[in-house]
């Protein structure tokens, strides 16, 4: 799997719950060998695995139909092997932020230097150090 919406995220974001411009956005860095992805999950309780703090996108953009944010930075991250990432919507509480998209395929090691989450504007996400 490369990269796969959650069921209830993607029908919240096509019955306009969530606003990928106006909500809080986040993008959380995971350890596959705790999580695995589930297409039943839907909250961010759901999760395990979350290796440092979630950072949240800023000035996002749809242009062209393309999901695009400010690069990201992780700083001092330490903890388990990162395999993964997911975009989820914050509501401010982990029983009521909806998980919007799973995106694995990474292969990092923290070593309590920065990580780097770069979103190109042609739709390429890339992940690391």
């Amino acid at each position: 799997m490369a990269a796969a919406f959650y069921p209830t995220g993607l029908k919240a974001i096509l019955d306009a719950d969530i606003d990928l411009l106006a909500d809080t956005i986040k993008l959380a860095l995971i350890d596959t060998g705790t999580y695995t992805y589930s297409s039943g999950h839907d909250f961010y309780n759901d999760l395990s695995g979350v290796v440092g703090t979630p950072g949240t996108l800023a000035n996002k953009t749809t242009t062209g139909g393309t999901f695009d944010a400010d690069d990201l930075t992780f700083t001092a991250v330490s903890g388990s092997s990162i395999e993964a990432v997911v975009i989820y919507k914050d509501t401010g509480n982990t029983a009521t932020s909806p998980l919007i998209c799973f995106i694995d395929g990474l292969s990092l090691t923290p070593n309590g230097g920065n990580i780097n989450a770069t979103f190109d504007a042609s739709g390429i996400f890339k992940i690391g150090t």
